[in-house]
């Protein structure tokens, strides 16, 4: 029987420089979903795999995964030499995994994957698409994010939505989102963004093939030390330009 079947889920780590942070991520994961009874179909095969796609990292992000693949059973590395950006590598996870349903979510844990738990209740509801937010009622940071965060967090969202047409999305950019596997392996092919701006694209694109869409509050381990670069921010409203004029074109229907 093919192993792929019985897969229930399938979590992608897009992952750059992360050497310290990443093994105590996976072994948080591991430990977690190794714990859950997702049904399979047959006894004894893996219902979960997790999936690292190292993007060009200039650290020992790969070696630190390739060592722990000894421990962590279901674990697989992509390795990518060069660097593509995250929008690539993310992309290139999602459609070389296998789950029935399939989870991006942030390197440094800032979501943790036991928050998957309330995305099955939407899938049941006949969602195709669920995604994390730190704008939703009963969302939490931790701690608070800055005014001045939130602020440029405003900004940048009211600019998403009137360039992508993302209205009613409070937070596209949070790292946590979950797809059937139909809708994975429909969305992210037409993706064309690799670096900065790629998740209102694969919104977008959602949107454009009619998939449902749901917004779930998660608990948001807030990094204070991390910092939004004015370089960084010119490039995603680059970016969003892209995603316009791809819209104009009928790139994604």
């Amino acid at each position: 029987m093919n192993q792929e079947n019985n897969i229930k889920l399938s979590v992608v780590i897009p992952a750059y420089n992360e050497e310290k942070r990443l093994p105590l991520t996976l072994f948080d994961i591991d430990k977690y979903l190794s714990r859950q009874k997702y049904p399979s179909i047959s006894s004894g095969q893996a219902n979960y795999e997790i999936i690292v796609v190292n993007d060009g990292s200039k650290d020992g992000t790969a070696k630190a995964v390739n060592d722990l693949t000894g421990q962590i059973k279901n674990l697989r590395l992509i390795d990518n030499k060069d660097n593509h950006g995250k929008g690539y590598v993310t992309r290139q996870g999602m459609l070389e995994a296998k789950g029935e349903y399939r989870l991006f979510m942030d390197a440094d844990n800032s979501t943790s994957v036991d928050q998957v738990e309330n995305m099955w209740p939407y899938f049941e509801q006949g969602f195709d698409v669920v995604i994390g937010s730190r704008d939703a009622k009963g969302a939490v940071l931790d701690p608070p994010q800055p005014a001045s965060r939130l602020f440029l967090g405003e900004i940048f969202g009211l600019f998403t939505s009137i360039m992508c047409g993302t209205w009613g999305i409070k937070d596209t950019q949070c790292g946590f989102k979950g797809f059937t596997r139909k809708a994975a392996e429909n969305i992210f092919p037409k993706c064309r963004i690799d670096r900065f701006a790629f998740d209102p694209e694969i919104l977008i694109i959602a949107k454009k093939l009619k998939y449902k869409i749901k917004e779930m509050p998660v608990h948001w381990k807030n990094d204070l030390e991390s910092k939004v670069k004015f370089k960084s921010m010119v490039k995603m409203g680059m970016d969003l330009v892209k995603i316009r004029g791809n819209i104009i074109k009928g790139i994604y229907n």
